[in-house]
């Protein structure tokens, strides 16, 4: 089975981890660096959730002819 871990385009592996810490922050969760294995996968979920959502409203605007940022 494929990894499913893996970034579509490999030079957004940079912006796709700042967009991950910057949505924590948004979210009031400090420190989500390194190790997360003791963190609740409700938590680890809705910073993933929030992510997507950024994403999904980018592709919008894009495709609708702007030029939007997350």
């Amino acid at each position: 089975m494929p990894n499913r871990n893996q970034a579509v385009v490999p030079q957004a592996r940079g912006a796709l981890e700042n967009l991950k810490f910057e949505t924590a922050q948004e979210l009031g969760i400090s420190n989500y660096q390194g190790y997360k294995g003791d963190l609740p996968s409700k938590i680890n979920g809705a910073v993933g959730g929030n992510m997507v959502r950024k994403m999904i409203r980018l592709a919008e605007t894009q495709i609708a002819g702007g030029t939007g940022t997350v």
